[in-house]
């Protein structure tokens, strides 16, 4: 079983659980298992372009958060080893900042929610449900790509998100993801197998932390969009890197790791499972 998790966020950003603590989130690492973790809480903007609220943590507040991050380090330095990071969206003009941010910290994902529109200006942001159009999709291939050849990223997160915008997992569905396969394994950055998306549809179904029994979680399998089982299994047919993702935003989440991996393997298939390439470190 996976002991480090590298995809954590906090109340910062304005959509997690306001009342869980950096140190809360440690404790219940360190209660189950975990030994190394970093929190990569959803970047800051220099330059104001995702313009949607609660979304992300403010620029001005970065020093806090690293500090409060260090503290936790030095203070369970003899339990786990915490790291400080940031998840960023790549966009072509924003390449500077993003580095800034890569200095300051010891991690960076990668979660691309979002590319530019055709004006260039504006964000076309991936939406469950919506339609993400073709011209839009083949543009989220060429920023991963790009990313992962600017060697931006440690990890790319949830690199199967985009398809919550579409309507199926057809040919291009496909040709994108070999894309994103081909980089990671070109340049050796692991793709994440998020687990947010199972646990937002399971045990933390309406918003909602519940006790139900494992069979109903199961029972509402169904309704999870990702991870994406056409996905991660082109991902097997390569020398790709992978590793899994809590995308941590509330309480309760750690304490279910186990039970959403055995629901994820569920989801992607235990045959694709076994043949992916799973890594002990990054």
């Amino acid at each position: 079983m996976q002991n480090f998790n590298f995809h954590s966020h906090t109340y910062r950003c304005g959509h997690a659980d306001d009342t869980y603590t950096d140190e809360e989130y440690v404790l219940d690492y360190i209660k189950n298992g975990f030994k190394k973790i970093s929190f990569t809480d959803h970047a800051p903007e220099k330059n104001k372009i995702d313009k949607r609220e609660d979304m992300r943590m403010d620029y001005n507040i970065r020093n806090e958060y690293y500090n409060s991050v260090k503290k936790l380090k030095d203070k369970y330095a003899d339990k786990i080893e915490i790291q400080t990071g940031y998840e960023i969206e790549y966009l072509p003009d924003d390449v500077e900042n993003i580095l800034e941010l890569k200095k300051e910290t010891d991690k960076l994902i990668l979660g691309q929610h979002f590319v530019y529109d055709d004006d260039e200006k504006n964000l076309k942001v991936v939406h469950a449900g919506s339609s993400f159009e073709d011209r839009f999709l083949i543009k989220y291939g060429e920023y991963v790509e790009k990313a992962m050849e600017l060697k931006i990223p440690n990890i790319i997160a949830h690199p199967d998100f985009v398809m919550l915008g579409r309507e199926k997992f057809g040919e291009l569905e496909e040709q994108v993801t070999r894309k994103i396969c081909k980089a990671s394994e070109k340049y050796g950055i692991p793709l994440e197998i998020n687990l947010n998306g199972i646990f937002s549809k399971t045990y933390y179904k309406d918003r909602k932390l519940n006790n139900d029994s494992f069979d109903e979680q199961v029972k509402r399998l169904k309704n999870v969009i990702y991870p994406c089982k056409d996905f991660w299994k082109i991902v097997s047919e390569y020398n790709v890197k992978v590793v899994y993702g809590l995308d941590t935003h509330q309480r309760g989440h750690i304490d279910r790791y186990k039970e959403l991996i055995t629901l994820a393997t569920m989801v992607i298939g235990e045959d694709t499972i076994k043949k992916l390439n799973f890594v002990e470190d990054v």
